[in-house]
């Protein structure tokens, strides 16, 4: 998907209705900015309509950052698509007159943005102020084709999934100990998957086994193996007291849940073992559950449907 920067973004609304701006000099006019060539890079491709460009942006007034592209994209840069530019002062326009390796500064005058804000409009950000401009500094990383960026990140999708599937391989073996340890330690009897998912059946429910594509309703409580209880929909405290309705296989839930939800019917209650792969893996997942973290789950199947409507036999 293509990203654009919050901040920048906001900036571009307001500022769509023109600039005016009145530098001279080395600055060029195009589309209601004023933009210029701070530093030509060593690339001889210039952004053509169609195709993608990757840049680095910082975007200030004064002091004051509104937007910073090596933060907020973890030091990669924006990649938007290099499109024709229909109204005036979006700082866009310059795509088609940079190549790559380019520096380039786009200045726009804040008093021209106070002639679009309506009237009525409260608390304009500070910065906003007559005689102050914004300067977009930009850094032109690489130029592609559309079909050129689409193969690049279909080839980094398969290396990223390359990695994960390497990674949980060596995380498996390492988990099912772990629940192996505590179920052991807690003189639990457990029934194992080929996947490596425990569970322990309570009370066995009615009917078949839930199959992928129904949509299920759960209670539940989720719990690390130290007893931490990170979530429930039966505990108030949660804020939450509602049961959770997904559709099985179609990865609304960690796969976990997707496999472990055919192992129940409706009606059953269950406590599944889930090792991290098919939890949160090594990303963890916020403050209460740490990479690599093997999760406990309290379930019970309130009701089993057959995909959005029609209840299930």
């Amino acid at each position: 998907m293509l990203k654009r920067i919050l901040p920048v973004a906001l900036v571009c609304a307001v500022i769509a209705g023109g600039t005016g701006c009145k530098n001279g000099g080395e600055f060029k006019k195009v589309k209601g900015i004023e933009y210029k060539i701070v530093t030509h890079g060593t690339g001889k491709k210039t952004a053509a309509m169609g195709e993608v460009i990757e840049v680095h942006l910082l975007a200030k007034v004064d002091t004051t950052i509104l937007g910073d592209s090596r933060k907020q994209q973890e030091g990669k840069p924006m990649v938007m698509r290099v499109d024709s530019v229909k109204g005036s002062g979006q700082w866009q326009a310059v795509f088609p007159y940079l190549s790559e390796g380019d520096s380039a500064l786009v200045q726009i005058w804040c008093d021209t943005l106070l002639k679009y804000i309506p009237p009525q409009q409260q608390q304009l950000p500070p910065w906003l102020k007559k005689g102050k401009k914004i300067e977009i500094t930009l850094k032109v990383a690489g130029i592609k084709s559309m079909a050129d960026y689409q193969k690049d990140m279909q080839e980094k999708q398969a290396s990223m999934q390359k990695e994960m599937q390497e990674k949980a391989a060596q995380q498996a073996p390492v988990d099912d100990k772990v629940i192996q340890d505590y179920l052991a330690k807690n003189n639990i009897k457990a029934q194992k998957t080929a996947s490596g998912i425990y569970y322990v059946i309570q009370k066995e429910g009615k009917g078949p086994n839930i199959t992928k594509g129904q949509k299920v309703s759960i209670d539940y409580t989720g719990k690390t193996l130290d007893g931490k209880m990170f979530d429930s929909n039966t505990d108030p405290s949660k804020g939450h007291v509602q049961p959770f309705s997904f559709v099985v296989g179609n990865g609304q839930v960690i796969p976990g849940w997707d496999e472990g939800a055919t192992l129940l019917k409706n009606g059953s209650k269950a406590t599944l073992y889930i090792p991290s792969p098919l939890a949160y893996g090594p990303r963890g997942a916020g403050a209460d559950i740490a990479p690599n973290s093997v999760l406990m789950f309290d379930m019970e199947v309130k009701d089993v449907k057959a995909g959005d409507a029609g209840e299930a036999k």
